[in-house]
């Protein structure tokens, strides 16, 4: 096969759903996830999706057993895979509005990264829309891990735009225990965002990097609910 097939994207599956078109690719060794066009991730690297992970755990407050985490947005599953791997972590809850990606962890190829993590006990998913769900639900998390977007400037729907909103950022302040993380993906870093998440109640606002070939910095944005 010539070089340049090898490195040819080939469809596995395309879905129209209520947020609109997603695809999962194969290029080579890796899969790609595309929604309405836009280039959203692939399973080349998955360090900053791990440090979304890690970050949070590592901000909690010492002594606190079993925290619970809420993961927005499964992915390649490269954050679950990361959270279900630690066994500190309690609870360990998923949301993921489009089916077709829970059907590719579940029944398709995605399986062979997330299947051992998602048949851990502790591992929930929900069915549902992040946003949605963050404004419902009367439960509280010690962890928010969010990951549905390229970061608070950069949504893949227009829906999504709401959850870096003050009103959003209040429904996550919400949804944490007291002395809860917060802790936001961005494929770049935003000043503006660290000043909101202030301007929200949050405390102890900081930005970790991971360096990538090109371009500037994936980031998470981490934050903590005060007492």
């Amino acid at each position: 096969m010539p070089a340049t097939d090898a490195h040819r994207p080939v469809v596995l599956d395309r879905r129209e759903g209520p947020y609109g078109e997603v695809v999962l690719r194969e290029r080579g060794d890796h899969f790609e996830i595309i929604a309405n066009g836009c280039f959203l991730m692939d399973t080349s690297d998955g360090r900053s999706e791990r440090l979304l992970i890690d970050a949070a755990l590592a901000a909690l407050p010492a002594g606190r057993p079993a925290p619970s985490v809420l993961i927005g947005g499964l992915g390649v599953g490269f954050s679950l895979v990361r959270a279900a791997a630690e066994p500190r972590w309690g609870r360990i809850a998923v949301v993921e509005r489009e089916q077709a990606v829970v059907d590719w962890h579940l029944t398709g190829p995605l399986g062979r990264i997330s299947g051992t993590a998602l048949a851990d006990p502790r591992t929930e998913i929900l069915r549902t829309d992040l946003v949605a769900h963050l404004r419902t639900t009367t439960e509280r998390y010690d962890a928010l891990c969010l990951d549905i977007d390229n970061g608070p400037g950069w949504t893949v729907t227009q829906d999504n735009e709401s959850l870096y909103s003050p009103s959003g950022l209040a429904a996550c302040r919400e949804r944490l225990t007291p002395g809860g993380v917060l802790a936001v993906w961005s494929a770049q870093p935003s000043a503006d965002f660290g000043d909101a998440m202030r301007n929200a109640g949050f405390h102890a606002v900081t930005t970790k990097e991971v360096a990538v070939a090109r371009g500037v910095p994936d980031v998470v944005h981490l934050a903590l609910r005060n007492h």
